[in-house]
């Protein structure tokens, strides 16, 4: 039996699904080529029917990252047309299409008599409809995945009929997802096993599982599946998606290379660039990666008790079951300074992760001296939020030109603002309860709206008194929510420029809105 494991990445999918976690066209072309330096099998890059924006990212990644690109599709003829579309010109493509197959969805999703007058009826429905988008995949596409979204709630016998009509309309990867993350690890591994005896054709396709961490079992889940036969894994990097997210790349891949002991099987994963990719998706997204999480957190290799330093000056295995340098984290941090040129910046910055052209160097290198004559030192982490900032919004609607504020212990705090609208600029000001609160009331009469701010918080991502401080915010406008990330040494300026980022998503998924084509829910997908 083949022991290796594929790994299927749906950050640039399901991990974009997390709360307000939304990326522009560039930042998931740069998370694509990330996630093909650390040489992840399949990349899911998108949805491409649900909006213009999604259908073009899609299509760019298939157009220049060199790695298996999949595009997820509902079991309907225009979702899987527009999947091909996006993914055609990648080297190796793939068509990912799904069908609701718990009773819970189905009767929820199903419940017009159209599909069937009861359960029976409505279940061969949804058995028809998964052939039918099988087959008209494969008049595209050679490699097609079907998923049986709720296969963790699924009757086995149903979902053991579903698989094995998929398989036969001509599917190469069966996925048995864990949408709600339901499932426990030996219950999960039994349903994969139950599976391999009751499907007759399952040797002609790869089983494949997609696991949710409502219950904070995703990886245990996904290693107890493989255990059981499962060859392909669908994760997410920093375990970001849907809810409580999605299995974590870094815990999963890592677990296998750790416990070969008990887990013989191995990846085609190069660890040393999970570190990068973890930070430039947490970058990127704005989604804060917690101190304590494994792999990837600050305090993943950090020591503070006296027992445990000792042990570790001894003996690093006395405390550490993997290096620092196994995951990519580097003790040797490069500092650099006013003095550095463009030649030493983007090399620093292509070991981090990033390609720059000769216009965007120099676009990053203006920026990077501003902030160099601030902090005189700028150390690997400012450079990861320099990128993650504001260098390539080339789609905001609206930009910060010029902020002062007032404040004082007997004095209003009162803030003035001038904001670049398209063509325009328009300058307002505002007082408030603190300085933040008066910039943002002053932002908000500068655009003639105001939004409900959800959560909002500070912390500093680099040390010393000069420590580039970040804001991070999110917005609600109706059903949906929108992050924004600032980061400047002023925390005021890194709040007015999280607040305006999050704007700038809105208006961003409020235009890509193309109402002459079918919008889809993203809570559809798997």
């Amino acid at each position: 039996m083949n022991q290796t494991i594929i790994i299927f990445d749906t950050t640039l999918r399901d991990g974009e699904q997390s709360p307000g976690a939304a990326l522009n066209v560039y930042e998931k072309l740069e998370i694509a080529h990330q996630l093909a330096r650390l040489k992840v099998d399949v990349i899911e890059a998108g949805f491409p029917v649900s909006s213009p924006q999604q259908f073009e990212a899609v299509k760019r990644i298939a157009g220049e990252v060199n790695a298996t690109i999949a595009a997820l599709a509902r079991a309907k003829e225009l979702d899987i047309k527009k999947a091909w579309e996006a993914v055609r010109e990648a080297p190796k493509k793939r068509i990912h299409t799904f069908s609701s197959t718990s009773d819970y969805h189905i009767i929820g999703k199903f419940g017009h008599e159209r599909y069937g007058r009861n359960i029976a009826e409505k279940r061969q429905t949804v058995i028809q409809m998964s052939i039918d988008a099988v087959q008209y995949a494969r008049t595209f596409c050679g490699d097609v995945e079907f998923s049986a979204e709720d296969a963790g709630r699924t009757d086995i016998g149903y979902l053991a009929e579903v698989i094995e009509a998929a398989i036969e309309a001509g599917a190469t990867t069966v996925n048995i997802p864990d949408t709600t993350g339901y499932t426990l690890p030996a219950e999960f591994s039994a349903k994969i096993k139950e599976l391999k005896k009751r499907v007759k054709n399952i040797d002609q396709a790869v089983i494949s599982v997609h696991c949710h961490n409502d219950l904070g079992l995703a990886v245990a889940n996904s290693l107890s599946a493989v255990q059981a036969g499962a060859r392909q894994v669908e994760c997410t990097v920093n375990g970001i998606g849907e809810r409580a997210g999605n299995a974590s790349l870094e815990e999963f891949v890592m677990a296998l290379n750790v416990r070969k002991d008990l887990l013989p099987y191995s990846t085609r994963i190069n660890t040393r660039e999970i570190y990068n990719a973890s930070k430039m998706v947490s970058g990127f997204t704005g989604i804060i990666v917690q101190p304590n999480k494994a792999i990837v957190g600050d305090n993943a290799f950090a020591h503070e008790s006296g027992i445990h330093q000792d042990g570790m000056l001894k003996n690093r295995e006395t405390y550490e079951i993997m290096t620092p340098e196994d995951v990519g984290v580097q003790k040797t941090k490069i500092v650099l300074g006013r003095h550095s040129g463009r030649h030493g910046l983007k090399a620093r910055l292509e070991e981090l992760g990033y390609r720059l052209s000769e216009n965007e160097l120099d676009r990053t290198y203006k920026l990077f001296t501003d902030l160099a004559d601030k902090k005189k030192e700028v150390f690997d982490e400012d450079l990861r939020i320099l990128m993650g900032d504001e260098v390539y919004k080339q789609n905001d609607h609206v930009m910060l030109e010029f902020l002062q504020v007032h404040l004082g212990t007997h004095a209003i705090p009162t803030a003035t603002v001038k904001i670049k609208r398209e063509a325009e600029s328009v300058q307002e000001s505002a007082t408030g309860d603190g300085p933040v609160d008066a910039v943002f009331n002053a932002i908000d009469r500068a655009l003639g709206s105001k939004f409900k701010i959800e959560s909002y918080q500070l912390r500093s991502v680099t040390s010393g008194r000069q420590a580039m401080g970040e804001a991070l915010l999110r917005i609600r406008n109706g059903e949906k929510s929108y992050n924004g990330r600032g980061v400047s040494t002023d925390i005021i300026e890194a709040s007015a420029k999280a607040y305006l980022q999050a704007i700038n998503r809105l208006q961003n998924d409020t235009v890509g809105k193309d109402k002459t084509q079918e919008q889809v829910a993203l809570s559809d997908a798997v």
